[in-house]
């Protein structure tokens, strides 16, 4: 016999459990959300919120040189107000770089998502062969890192070490320099509509799976071709995943660092301040001055959000103005 056994009264019950009250229940049920997203806000107070807020405070203060500026005390940080950011603004090597970035962006976009709209009406066929691998082949590039497949392309540009020119020398054929010039703009999309295409394959194509066959069926049966039924119902039925992806292509494009900041030792064409974010990463780390690069990153975010904003809202008010008609 237990403890517990031997100091209840011979004849006692043991009491029954007692079940929590309903108002207990709804406080506990109530409470239940705030405790599953504690982790998540707290990663992004902590590794996101906390770094902007430091960053916009950086780009409102500067350091103040005394003398030579050496011994201590001869460097002390001062609010300097709107100084950095109308420094950025009249940046003519800022500037330059988003006019270099606007361009690359006008072949890059449109090349990208109008391969990745190609291949995801192919892959959705019915006529289609061996479609998971093809799936898997176009997607594989989007899974190599961006600093490898920027190697990987670097080094077939140069006509030293590259099997294209090869077989260019050995049929007589001229071989264009792709790392100098216009070519660059060229040799840069090609990085990354290759690596690009195949994520954007795959939400355009998970799009067109969601749409019902009877829509397909109905259109055959009124005598729509293969074509008319790609033009006239799936690209129309698949427009918001094309939005979205347009709206991930523009983020991408104006974050583009990875891509000339590799090809930068392999050929002269490409300037430590080629794209605003390679500019910001050459005042900060460079010349160190990371107020300067605080305001430029902060006038970056606020131009893609402006941009990803405004496009936003106008393809939310032309989809409002087609359900209405």
């Amino acid at each position: 016999m237990t403890s517990a056994a031997r100091r209840r009264p011979y004849g006692a019950r043991k009491a029954p459990y007692a079940h929590p009250s309903p108002t207990t229940t709804l406080k506990r049920a109530l409470r239940a959300p705030y405790f599953f997203l504690f982790p998540a806000t707290l990663l992004f107070v902590l590794f996101f919120a906390l770094p902007i807020g430091y960053a916009v405070w950086l780009s409102f203060r500067k350091v103040e040189v005394s003398g030579l500026g050496l011994g201590a005390g001869a460097r002390t940080e001062v609010w300097a107000g709107l100084r950095n950011y109308t420094d950025a603004l009249s940046d003519s090597e800022l500037l330059n770089g988003a006019l270099r970035v606007l361009g690359y962006g006008c072949i890059v976009v449109p090349v990208m998502l109008g391969l990745a709209l190609l291949f995801a009406l192919m892959l959705d066929s019915e006529k289609v062969r061996l479609a998971p691998f093809t799936r898997l082949a176009i997607f594989l590039p989007y899974a190599v890192p961006g600093v490898v497949a920027a190697l990987l392309w670097g080094f077939l540009y140069l006509p030293d070490v590259s099997p294209f020119y090869f077989v260019l020398d050995r049929l007589g054929l001229p071989g264009p320099d792709l790392l100098d010039g216009g070519p660059l703009y060229l040799a840069l999309s090609n990085i990354a509509v290759w690596g690009g295409t195949g994520f954007n394959m795959v939400v355009i194509y998970t799009a067109l799976r969601a749409v019902p066959a009877e829509v397909y069926e109905a259109a055959k049966l009124d005598g729509a071709t293969p074509l008319q039924i790609a033009l006239r119902i799936k690209i129309p039925m698949v427009a918001p995943s094309l939005v979205l992806t347009f709206f991930f292509s523009i983020i991408a494009t104006l974050q583009v660092f990875n891509e000339p900041t590799t090809l930068k030792p392999l050929t002269n064409s490409v300037s430590t301040t080629w794209s605003p974010l390679m500019k910001v990463y050459q005042d900060a780390f460079g010349n160190g001055d990371i107020h300067a690069a605080a305001a430029q990153a902060t006038l970056i975010a606020l131009a893609t959000l402006l941009l990803s904003f405004g496009f936003l809202r106008a393809a939310n008010r032309r989809n409002r103005q087609e359900a209405n008609r």
